[in-house]
């Protein structure tokens, strides 16, 4: 039988616990309740302006608005450097939740091969601004939009933008003046101004596109937009226009541009011609050309590799960056530093054997007529081209005064105003030598330089520059490409003082170099033969190596880069110079025989009264596909 339990049910301790646990929970209920109020108060009163405007800025966006490129022309309202509309495919990564899925996506529906899909991912790691949309691909076609469109869905944070592209109708002629527009990199990124660049992608890499580039540009403008949560825009809330970039109107005669590009023939070289009254530069040539639409939305590594690679140096611009010694097309410029510092008159004469041979020296410094010319004064030595004379006369100047006497016409400066990249050449002396080489002058290198020859190097538009000076009486003027500015004419300060010399040396060399042309010595005159108007110009041929002292150049025994280099200066009329002219074509020989023709023929062209005759010339030289000759 079980024992009856000696505890009894106490109600009062029942309730008394059962109160107690009831306040217990009322009291945590009342808290958290009191906690969950607060924060609410707190969210609602004290932190509503912050979390009102992160929530706008969820909703609402500013999106930049890139300017639209300024336009260039040629001197005649002909298009040279336009936009053309295009589709970008752009992405901003911080939108992206997987970036690399999102690109994996992206080339899947693209159907990208893999070397491109590599630059593809490159250019959307590119270091960004935050928020602003990284540059994928440019002229999208409708295939590739229309499955875009259809997958949008699935690509937060990727864009497809209706966009001006840069075009270039004349790529090849035009390609080394005005240059060309490309990718942003890294490097500009982090140099650019963070709001005039927004929504930009592209800028000026060389020549005008480059040295114009803030006024091409523009100024950016912005929108507010109202955006979902997969940040897709709604409507447009607010604008601020950007400011298009101003158009640019060249002093280059597209024209004349593409007749002296068709006289190079694809020959390595560069024909310049200057308005010696102006400055304007009417052209600026240089030979082989490349493509320059390439570049603009991203040179391939074949077509970069190909260029690079060319031994012909498509890239390279021969008009501003080529320097060739500019042999005897610097005896005028020696004649007149002759007469500025009185150690010659024109009447002078002296005799040439056949070479020079500096005083107690037996070296013989050959003139190029083995024979010599004989008895030459300072006319006869211009127009036959005589080496003694000049030889005898830079040894009489020293290597001093004919260095800073050549500064006074450009050599060794960069004297133009607006040329992006021109080369300053060399014009040596005796200082440079000791600083550059730890050597003394010697006076033999004194003789070289007084034809043009040894250190001295110049490139095609100083050629054009000095000649236009020379053509100008020894006034100054800036050669320029920039004819106007939007509305604005250009009108570049001089670059130099003006030369004062007699008036009359001057007239003595000019009519020299027309004999040059028109004599019965002239070393072109049968280029010059038939000429409606009268022409001044002096022929060069520039040695690519030296001779030994009795070595005789003989170019059907060398191969062809070692012939020597073409060069001819000009000007025309004489009277009244309207155009000057500098060619250079390298290891083609003779000047008189080479350059020469094709310095006539861009005179001839200028000059003739018909409108329609550059036309008609280039015409002429297409159809001919050879080289120019006598």
């Amino acid at each position: 039988m079980r024992k009856p339990r000696d505890t009894l049910k106490n109600p009062e301790q029942e309730v008394r616990l059962f109160r107690n646990r009831s306040l217990l929970a009322a009291l945590l209920v009342i808290l958290m309740s009191g906690a969950l109020v607060a924060r609410l108060v707190y969210l609602q009163v004290f932190q509503h302006e912050v979390y009102t405007t992160r929530s706008e800025n969820n909703r609402v966006r500013v999106e930049p608005l890139p300017p639209t490129r300024g336009l260039i022309y040629d001197r005649n309202g002909r298009l040279v450097a336009e936009n053309r509309p295009t589709y970008n495919l752009t992405i901003v990564p911080e939108r992206v939740d997987d970036l690399d899925a999102t690109l994996d996506l992206l080339v899947d529906i693209l159907d990208l091969p893999a070397k491109e899909a590599s630059v593809f991912r490159e250019r959307a790691y590119q270091r960004q601004r935050p928020y602003q949309p990284a540059l994928l691909m440019s002229e999208l076609n409708e295939k590739q939009i229309a499955r875009l469109a259809v997958n949008r869905y699935r690509l937060p944070g990727v864009e497809v933008e209706a966009q001006l592209l840069r075009y270039y109708p004349d790529p090849l002629i035009m390609s080394h003046v005005i240059g060309y527009v490309g990718r942003i990199n890294a490097e500009e990124l982090a140099d650019l101004d963070r709001g005039e660049y927004s929504g930009t992608h592209f800028i000026g890499k060389t020549g005008v596109e480059k040295q114009y580039e803030s006024v091409l540009h523009g100024k950016a403008g912005l929108r507010q937009v109202e955006t979902n949560a997969r940040g897709r825009v709604l409507k447009e809330l607010g604008r601020t226009d950007p400011a298009p970039g101003k158009d640019i109107t060249l002093t280059i005669d597209e024209r004349l541009q593409q007749l002296a590009y068709d006289l190079l023939d694809d020959r390595r070289g560069a024909i310049v011609a200057i308005q010696p009254k102006t400055g304007d530069i009417l052209a600026m040539a240089s030979s082989p050309g490349f493509d320059s639409n390439l570049f603009v939305t991203g040179i391939s590594y074949d077509d970069y590799k190909g260029l690079r690679d060319d031994h012909d140096l498509p890239l390279y611009n021969r008009a501003i960056r080529g320097q060739y010694p500019p042999a005897s097309t610097v005896k005028p410029y020696m004649a007149l530093a002759g007469l500025y510092n009185h150690v010659i008159t024109p009447e002078k004469t002296i005799y040439d054997p056949g070479y020079y041979k500096l005083p107690d020296h037996d070296r013989r410094y050959h003139n190029w007529l083995r024979w010599g010319h004989g008895r030459v004064d300072m006319h006869r030595a211009i127009e036959v081209s005589n080496d003694t004379y000049f030889f005898t006369l830079a040894h009489e100047l020293g290597i001093d005064r004919l260095s800073d006497f050549m500064h006074r016409f450009g050599f060794g400066e960069d004297t133009s105003y607006d040329v992006y990249g021109a080369s300053s050449g060399l014009m040596p002396s005796r200082e440079w030598k000791r600083e550059r080489r730890g050597q003394v002058w010697f006076p033999g290198e004194t003789l070289s330089v007084g034809i043009g020859q040894g250190y001295w190097l110049a490139t095609p538009l100083q050629m054009a520059t000095a000649v236009s000076v020379l053509a100008n009486r020894g006034h100054w003027v800036t050669p320029h490409l920039a004819k106007r500015i939007g509305d604005e004419t250009v009108d570049p300060p001089p670059a130099k003082e003006d030369i004062e010399l007699d008036d009359g040396w001057w007239t003595l060399v000019r009519n020299a170099m027309g004999d040059v042309m028109s004599g019965s010595e002239g070393t072109a005159r049968r280029v010059g033969a038939g000429l409606e108007y009268r022409m001044a110009g002096k022929s060069g041929t520039a040695q690519v190596f030296t001779l030994d002292n009795d070595e005789r150049y003989n170019a059907d025994e060398l191969e062809e880069r070692l012939h020597d280099h073409a060069l001819f200066t000009a000007f025309a009329p004489i009277d009244d110079p309207q155009i000057a002219v500098a060619v250079v074509i390298e290891n083609a020989g003779g000047g008189s025989s080479h350059a020469a023709p094709l310095a006539r023929e861009i005179t001839d062209a200028w000059l003739l009264p018909d409108d329609d005759a550059l036309d008609e010339a280039a015409a002429e030289i297409r159809q001919r596909g050879s080289h120019a000759t006598p």
